[in-house]
């Protein structure tokens, strides 16, 4: 007789998407997506003029990383989101709006052997670019689902060629406060500060972001370039990044740098560590009227799990 292992992230299958509606948009994605692989094999180079075609949407979809719940609504997603740099309400599209994000410079420096300044269609000329489905999971106990569109964060950290002695990276959002009401408030940490390891930089996961639901990305999820780490919680993605820097210092990430009794620096999900004021032991499906069981590391575990090995006395979880 047959028997069928049921692996920990998997749900039910009355929560997965329909395969027919899964199976018509991935025959148009990789229809439409023909010319954006030919693109995407073009040789790295140090600098490039800015490529119409870079932002051609949709990308070719990696099937590598699959949900085991539908997509959550175009509409949700980009309506209802924490972006305290224009508010600390969930309603801040009309606000984020007011953010100029063409022209937009990318720094990548630090301790690398090839620094490059790059807009954001220079980095989608040099790099291997894809849609993933990705499960994200708010600090909040609240989760989503969102086909990203982007590149892989190992690939840029391949092109600038890391020194040996860099072992973490760094995230520096805008700080626009003419454009972006929440940054008035003079009790932040201005800017947005995120940070990774080289390791948790160098895995496969972790995606950079310029797009979303077939094209480019709203501003009110971080246009036009923002970091998807789908193990960790929300807050560690930063958004509007415009400075990526490797360094052998630790960041001192932002919701640290407010309460690092709530919010540390390694952020990864664990049903089994409650935040200091919550349970982090389920999730409210956006869209849905379900709650369903939180899963270690978002239920990214066969890919994460070793970056954490011997890091055991660290408080990885919060």
């Amino acid at each position: 007789m047959l028997t069928r292992a049921k692996r920990g992230w998997e749900l039910p299958e009355s929560a997965a998407t329909p395969e027919h509606l899964f199976l018509d948009r991935r025959s148009f994605l990789k229809s439409a997506a023909a010319g954006s692989i030919l693109a995407a094999a073009s040789p790295l180079l140090d600098t490039l003029p800015a490529a119409a075609e870079g932002a051609a949407y949709p990308f070719p979809a990696n099937d590598r990383y699959k949900l085991d719940r539908e997509i959550t609504p175009e509409k949700l997603n980009v309506q209802y989101n924490n972006y305290y740099e224009f508010g600390s309400q969930k309603e801040i599209a009309k606000q984020a709006d007011r953010l100029v994000i063409k022209p937009w410079t990318v720094t990548v420096d630090g301790m690398v052997d090839k620094p490059v300044k790059l807009d954001v269609d220079d980095l989608l000329a040099k790099l291997p670019k894809e849609e993933r489905l990705y499960r994200h999971r708010c600090v909040e106990a609240w989760s989503m689902a969102v086909p990203w569109e982007g590149v892989p964060l190992a690939k840029l950290v391949e092109m600038v060629q890391p020194q040996a002695g860099a072992k973490y990276v760094r995230f520096e959002s805008f700080k626009r406060p003419e454009q972006a009401p929440g940054q008035r408030q003079i009790w932040y940490p201005w800017p947005y500060i995120e940070g990774v390891t080289i390791d948790e930089a160098t895995n496969e996961l972790p995606f950079l972001v310029t797009g979303a639901y077939g094209k480019p990305l709203a501003n009110s999820m971080g246009a036009p370039l923002r970091l998807a780490l789908p193990w960790k919680y929300g807050f560690k993605s930063a958004k509007g990044i415009v400075r990526i820097s490797f360094t052998d210092q630790r960041p001192k990430t932002f919701w640290e740098a407010l309460g690092p009794e709530e919010y540390g620096f390694w952020a990864n999900v664990n049903p089994q560590v409650p935040h200091p004021r919550w349970s982090q032991a389920n999730e409210r499906v956006l869209g849905t009227s379900e709650r369903v069981p939180t899963q270690l590391f978002n239920g990214y575990g066969e890919f994460v799990a070793d970056l954490y090995k011997g890091r055991e006395s660290e408080k990885l979880y919060m």
